[in-house]
């Protein structure tokens, strides 16, 4: 039986919510339902947002003013533990005081991004769990969301899917027979040591509807814990579309509550791939049916209150992925794409029973890195320009992420 841990949303009253967490003893049931419908998003006045408007004039100056008025996260992703649990302690301190939820994105797993355009990382798993351990010091009993390792799923060091295929990412200086073992336990001690908090919430990574397959990625999320979560997070970074999202989550919630609760396997569940055609949205009632065939054959019942829940990163989303018109060996798509829009404003207001929040995780107006489309470089071939290192500001891009917001954002 799926464990009762995701089932923070039900209307439980005080007494009854304490007498399940007793009867249960699982961390996760010590925290409080901090995504509640309503429930106000930290906005940062001390933001990288902000400190970059410091150093800007003019319309950029007003673009980075206007884009740190909005709640985004905080990504926390590297020093010692005790410098991050310094860093964190300050962060929810000051929301706390707020009297609103930050979101904190804990980013420091060995091999980050398999050495890419956000190499970095702990170099160990006991300097990881270590880490961890002083980050969720940090937060203590103070409400707080943590966006947990994203790609840490979507990129494992010498895995092999639930398909049986061998991933790309095979570091020569990782152990090839202990890699992927590392990095599911590793983001398990993270899943409970975020969940023995009263009042965190913590999401792992679910990849989004253009990368994994539902049936992989839920096989994953079982690997890492997400029982014992609160749900997962999509689309982080990224530029699919929320109807997408809403879409891909609610299948991998549902091939997770099969999967934990019958003798259904992930590798069974239906996807954005098959039945439906992922480059026709219209098709992708076939799926929808192809999960209701799988309940009605299983006997599992859906509950929206006790499986998993999801949110999703709607920093940039708002006019969908980019199709490049020029051919470039590598287009990078995902990589400072051209003429995106901001999407919907961060809110916990979704108005669907699986969807916690709408969250800007990527820092709108923060480069994704220097992109150079399978070209010698340096400069990105599609701007024209050298863009600016990951995490750093991009006058350019907030731009334009301003001018194509769907909804229109206005002061």
């Amino acid at each position: 039986m799926q464990l009762p841990s995701l089932a923070r949303r039900t209307a439980l009253g005080a007494a009854a919510a304490l007498a399940l967490t007793l009867l249960a003893a699982t961390p996760a049931q010590a925290a409080n339902d901090v995504l509640w419908p309503g429930a106000e998003l930290w906005t940062n006045p001390s933001s990288t947002t902000l400190e970059a408007a410091a150093s800007l004039s003019g319309d950029a100056r007003a673009d980075a003013l206007l884009l740190g008025s909005f709640p985004s996260a905080t990504w926390i992703n590297g020093g010692t533990p005790n410098e991050a649990k310094r860093d964190v302690k300050r962060v929810v301190a000051a929301a706390h005081a707020a009297k609103q939820v930050p979101v904190l994105v804990a980013y420091n797993l060995p091999f980050r991004d398999c050495a890419q355009y956000s190499a970095g990382g702990a170099t160990s798993a006991a300097e990881y769990t270590a880490w961890i351990d002083g980050f969720a010091k940090g937060i203590g009993n103070k409400d707080a969301v943590v966006i947990l390792e994203p790609d840490g799923l979507g990129i494992i060091p010498w895995y092999t899917t639930v398909n049986g295929q061998q991933e790309w990412c095979q570091p020569p200086e990782a152990d090839a027979a202990t890699a992927a073992s590392d990095r599911f336990a590793m983001l398990n001690h993270a899943v409970d040591a975020f969940a023995a908090l009263p009042n965190t919430a913590v999401y792992l990574d679910g990849t989004h509807s253009a990368w994994l397959g539902v049936g992989d990625i839920s096989d994953r999320l079982i690997k890492a814990g997400v029982e014992r979560a609160d749900g997962f997070f999509l689309n982080v970074s990224n530029y699919e579309t929320t109807e997408r999202q809403q879409k891909f989550g609610t299948w991998i919630s549902d091939c997770i509550n099969l999967s934990v609760n019958s003798w259904w396997q992930p590798e069974w569940c239906a996807s954005q791939y098959y039945p439906a055609n992922p480059a026709d949205f219209s098709s992708w009632g076939l799926t929808d049916a192809a999960y209701d065939q799988a309940y009605a054959d299983t006997g599992v019942v859906r509950d929206p209150a006790s499986q998993a829940h999801f949110v999703v990163d709607t920093s940039r989303n708002g006019v969908g992925p980019w199709t490049p018109t020029t051919v470039y060996p590598d287009p990078q798509v995902w990589c400072n794409p051209p003429d995106r829009g901001l999407g919907l404003r961060p809110t916990t207001d979704t108005g669907d029973e699986l969807i916690d929040a709408y969250l800007w995780v990527k820092v709108p107006g923060e480069s994704d890195g220097q992109c150079l489309r399978g070209t010698p470089g340096p400069e990105d071939p599609e701007r024209g320009m050298l863009d600016p290192a990951a995490g750093q500001w991009f006058p350019e891009m907030a731009d334009e992420l301003i001018a194509n917001a769907v909804p229109a954002v206005t002061p």
